[in-house]
């Protein structure tokens, strides 16, 4: 995947990766303002904004990460995730290896349709991120059991008329249920879209959100890392 986007530390190594996944008829710099906005809140930060790797269905402009044709047909828009994970989980862990930035200090950052892959992608290797922020995004399939290392922050438009907020809120109580370290902030009068009013609760939630499984290592309730996974 070409990286449209890619913001590194004026000096120093980054203490932190943010990989920015975009959604379906769009490229790498649709996600510019999120990109913008975290650079100057952490400085440090490696920011990347890949683009997808294929043309949008349709001739629309832009690219996407699995097609959107015939997906009213469940398992086929499963296969077509599970097919595309494939990809993006290797390229993940090489950007994270080439930066020298452990899963815990990795944030997937996506919209709709990248938002959805983050999403999946830490339910399939829990850990692989120390967060999520999941912009108009919701789960392809609800996990059996809500990620143990990783705090999925779900970001929202009322007005959502593509994922709607009911499946987001049905997927969070789902995530609750099962001891989930999650949140759900929602932006009245939003609909679709990457919009300022969620990139700055965004922003404040990863400034303040202490992660649950932090609170849960102190009282010596869960292991400090995933077996087998570099959690520095």
């Amino acid at each position: 995947m070409e990286i449209a986007i890619e913001h590194l530390p004026a000096s120093g190594r980054p203490e932190q990766l943010v990989l920015l996944l975009h959604g379906w008829a769009q490229q790498g710099l649709a996600m510019a303002p999120l990109a913008e906005a975290l650079r100057r809140e952490f400085p440090q930060a490696a920011v990347l904004a890949p683009d997808a790797p294929t043309p949008a269905d349709g001739g629309r402009r832009g690219r996407m990460w699995y097609s959107i044709e015939g997906l009213e047909d469940a398992a086929l828009w499963r296969a077509r995730v599970a097919a595309q994970l494939e990809q993006l989980e290797p390229w993940v862990r090489a950007q994270q290896q080439r930066l020298a930035v452990p899963q815990a200090a990795t944030c997937l950052a996506g919209f709709s349709q990248g938002a959805l892959l983050g999403l999946e992608l830490v339910a399939r290797q829990d850990g692989i991120a120390g967060r999520v922020l999941a912009f108009g995004g919701r789960y392809c399939t609800l996990p059996d059991a809500a990620p143990r290392f990783t705090t999925l922050h779900f970001l929202h438009g009322r007005d959502d008329a593509i994922f709607t907020l009911a499946d987001v809120q049905q997927a969070f109580a789902h995530l609750a249920e099962r001891r989930g370290d999650a949140t759900l902030d929602v932006a009245h009068g939003v609909g679709h879209e990457l919009h300022p009013a969620l990139i700055e609760c965004a922003l404040q939630r990863l400034r303040t959100h202490i992660p649950r499984r932090t609170w849960e290592e102190a009282l010596g309730a869960v292991p400090v890392c995933p077996p087998g996974r570099d959690m520095h």
